[in-house]
């Protein structure tokens, strides 16, 4: 359906249809009769808009283009939920892509959107050659925002959830509750997940904790990659009596493979995560984990972006930090197991 034939329907120019839609000024008023009728003609003729020829004129299109690392990420997947409704409430629509965590594909994908004539793109979380991305993706003329990069998204406005903080939270809760011996399992090199493993290698050394052999275990971001790496914990000599993990991906792994080797969580280990996912609530036990505040992300990301999009005057910030939440549920207790004093280390001085 077209304005020709709504202008037809309705005895008007085209030109009046395509004023009085698009809200531009006009020289020479319309009558409030005329106008209702061409938008009851909008209406039972059920015409919208054509985004690309609006862009082709040279006005916003009112679509974004959305570049995600992993979309299976059940956190990705709860995030991109938040940015299409908050997307939605400033009258945009989103156009998603699928990295699957490559440089290349993150590459092909913006020129998809640029010939779609997205208004700007979000990139939501960091993937492998970043820095082969960030050079290509600047010097594109499309306005541009990070979300969930970590540290490794030079020269754009970035949103990220305070990683440091967060890994800050759930050590500083696990040392409350007696726990001297803790280890972690990693979920990749990327940078948000890279920040969690420097913060916790960090917050050891400030509390004069010597990480001993086997406590920082490797892992990728999935499930499997958690069963695999609590087995490697529970076959140590003296296993540790919690576990902090990159992910709640990791964490549900842990939790499944505890259950099948008969390990009580959290009588003999506690089990952190960190994100959040919905699922953590119903696993068994209920996973306690760091909230990244992805409402406040998105709706940050959002602003931001438009404020590119739009000229709006006012500097746009280069990296904002969201405060993480520490949610206790029941894998977390206090530690039943004597920690061992071997692995304590006094500071000289």
């Amino acid at each position: 359906m077209s304005m020709k034939e709504i202008a037809k329907k309705v005895g008007v120019s085209q030109s009046t249809v395509s004023r009085i839609l698009s809200g531009a000024p006009i020289k020479v008023p319309v009558a409030l009769e005329t106008r209702q009728r061409i938008m009851q003609a909008v209406k039972e003729l059920g015409y919208r808009p054509n985004p690309l020829a609006r862009g082709l004129r040279g006005g916003g299109t009112g679509l974004l283009g959305l570049i995600v690392r992993e979309v299976g990420d059940p956190f990705f997947a709860c995030a991109i939920d938040v940015i299409a409704r908050e997307a939605r409430l400033h009258d945009y629509s989103l156009v998603l892509g699928h990295a699957h965590g490559s440089a290349d594909e993150a590459l092909a994908l913006t020129e998809v959107l640029e010939t779609r004539h997205c208004d700007g793109i979000i990139l939501l979380g960091d993937i492998q050659d970043a820095r082969d991305v960030w050079g290509d993706l600047i010097r594109a003329s499309i306005p541009l925002i990070g979300l969930c990069q970590g540290n490794r998204a030079p020269g754009i406005p970035t949103i990220n959830a305070d990683n440091k903080l967060g890994v800050t939270l759930a050590l500083d809760y696990l040392f409350e509750l007696g726990h001297r011996d803790v280890a972690y399992i990693d979920a990749g090199s990327l940078g948000d997940i890279a920040d969690r493993q420097a913060a916790y290698l960090e917050w050891m050394d400030h509390h004069h904790i010597a990480v001993r052999e086997g406590r920082k275990q490797p892992g990728d971001n999935e499930p499997g990659s958690g069963v695999l790496a609590f087995e490697r914990l529970m076959a140590l000599h003296e296993p540790p009596t919690a576990v902090l993990c990159a992910t709640d991906q990791i964490a549900l792994g842990v939790l499944s493979a505890a259950a099948k080797l008969q390990v009580n969580v959290p009588g003999y280990i506690s089990v952190v995560g960190f994100d959040d996912i919905p699922i953590g609530r119903f696993a068994v036990p209920s996973l306690t984990t760091v909230r990244q505040p992805i409402d406040n992300m998105a709706r940050l990301a959002l602003a931001e972006l438009l404020k590119v999009i739009r000229r709006e005057e006012g500097q746009v910030q280069q990296l904002q930090l969201c405060e993480p939440q520490l949610i206790v549920r029941d894998s977390s207790g206090p530690s039943a197991r004597p920690n061992s004093t071997a692995h304590m280390r006094a500071r000289a001085g």
